[in-house]
């Protein structure tokens, strides 16, 4: 498995000077919400410098090694090559690095569009994309900030649903795979929810 030194020093090269900060950032928020939800910090924080490995690629080479490997499941991916990313990364980060913890490539995989079946790490990763310290300020930021702390489910549900509803403001596709993640999640939360 590659170190964090090596991480580090690997991304400081792949990415533009603000993609790495904000990579450095993903990495110590994802750490800080490791700690607070009993899961692995230094696991949090590999996966927090790698999730956007694929990043800064140019959306036809992702489109063509997604085309290469069948990494494409919808056909979204096609019209909005960039969504890829985290795909292609999670597939490049096992080709090209030797990566075989399957929880962090998943995490890496699922933290742009999310997914039915997100372990803890994955949903960690999601949400420190979200609302790591560089962040420009959004409506609902620092609520989501809050429920990061509090429960991670509700959080994917807010993260999600503001995922979407900013695509919607701006008249983009949405992929299927984050509506039904967000389906998922308020399901999941409602199940939880005494009715009265």
């Amino acid at each position: 498995m590659i170190s964090q030194a090596e991480a580090l020093q690997l991304i400081r090269v792949k990415l533009s000077d603000s993609r790495w900060r904000h990579s450095l950032g993903v990495a110590m928020t994802a750490q800080g919400l490791a700690r607070q939800h009993g899961e692995n910090p230094d696991q949090a924080y590999l996966a927090g410098i790698l999730h956007d490995y694929a990043r800064d690629l140019p959306e036809s080479e992702l489109l063509a090694l997604a085309r290469c490997h069948n990494l494409i499941e919808d056909e979204v991916e096609v019209l909005v090559p960039d969504l890829l990313h985290a795909r292609v990364g999670s597939w490049a980060l096992r080709r090209e690095l030797g990566i075989d913890d399957e929880d962090l490539l998943a995490a890496v995989e699922y933290h742009t569009l999310g997914s039915e079946k997100m372990s803890k790490l994955a949903k960690i990763i999601f949400l420190a994309d979200m609302i790591e310290p560089g962040r420009r300020p959004y409506p609902g930021l620092e609520n989501l900030r809050r429920l990061c702390s509090a429960d991670l489910d509700k959080a994917m549900l807010v993260g999600l649903e503001s995922t979407i509803s900013h695509c919607l403001e701006r008249g983009r596709l949405l992929h299927p795979l984050t509506v039904r993640a967000r389906n998922a999640f308020l399901l999941a939360c409602q199940s939880r929810t005494p009715r009265m």
